[in-house]
């Protein structure tokens, strides 16, 4: 989702993240639902951000998963093309995680599952540090935290995979009273995206204004830094 100063939020879906980026000004600010800044060793909890938000969300922090090392991240590229291989390489990375985080810790599930995306965002702000200015992490559960004025959710948006769909209007509701339009907000998701995927790049947008306004709060303040000098927080 994108908005061009005083234009309407424009929603789509971009094979990948440097189709976006190519899309968007060269001088556009982008808040991203991906863990950005990998650590060497993964301490408890984490890299250090996500410990710091999950006391934030009350009922709503299991949200906020653990990010293991970068080694473990990286240790299996292949693409599987059996349901069989996909758990191999999750029992893979899960192991080099253990070995590269203290205390020793696995990779989840969700987690893996976003691997992919984690090293294509990882391998573009390692070859252009200029970007490092313009793309931030963030997280839809603590940005609609500080959107309700630091209160969490108070429900979910999925019960055992399924849509919620009284936790969906809980944060449309919020959504609209920063400024969407419902009928926005009501709007079928576009091909490939899911509804709860609509609803959180709508919070993402939010964040990446109160980022170029410099409102946003960042977790830590002031970042911390991977081996690579890449920023690690989350704005919000």
């Amino acid at each position: 989702m994108r908005q061009d100063p005083g234009g309407s939020p424009i929603v789509g879906v971009y094979p990948g993240f440097d189709d976006l980026l190519t899309a968007l000004p060269s001088d556009a600010i982008v808040a991203v639902d991906m863990p950005i800044g990998l650590p060497e060793v993964s301490g408890k909890g984490g890299r250090g951000p996500e410990a710091l938000v999950r006391p934030l969300l009350g009922q709503r922090q299991s949200s906020v998963f653990a990010i293991p090392s970068r080694a473990a991240v990286y240790a299996d590229t292949a693409s599987f093309s059996t349901v069989d291989a996909w758990y191999e390489a999750h029992r893979r990375a899960s192991a080099v995680a253990a070995a590269t985080s203290n205390p020793p810790r696995g990779v989840s599930i969700q987690a893996f599952g976003i691997f992919g995306k984690i090293r294509e965002i990882d391998r573009l702000l390692t070859a252009r540090p200029d970007l490092r200015a313009r793309v931030f992490e963030s997280h839809p559960e603590v940005a609609f935290w500080r959107l309700n004025d630091g209160r969490a959710m108070t429900l979910p948006k999925k019960i055992k995979g399924t849509v919620n769909p009284a936790g969906m209007e809980e944060r449309r509701a919020l959504l609209a009273r920063h400024g969407y339009e419902r009928a926005f907000l009501d709007q079928a998701p576009p091909k490939g995206a899911a509804a709860d995927d609509f609803l959180d790049a709508a919070a993402m947008l939010l964040v990446a204004g109160r980022i170029a306004r410099g409102e946003a709060t960042s977790y830590p303040n002031p970042p911390g830094g991977d081996d690579r000098g890449i920023p690690v927080a989350i704005h919000v």
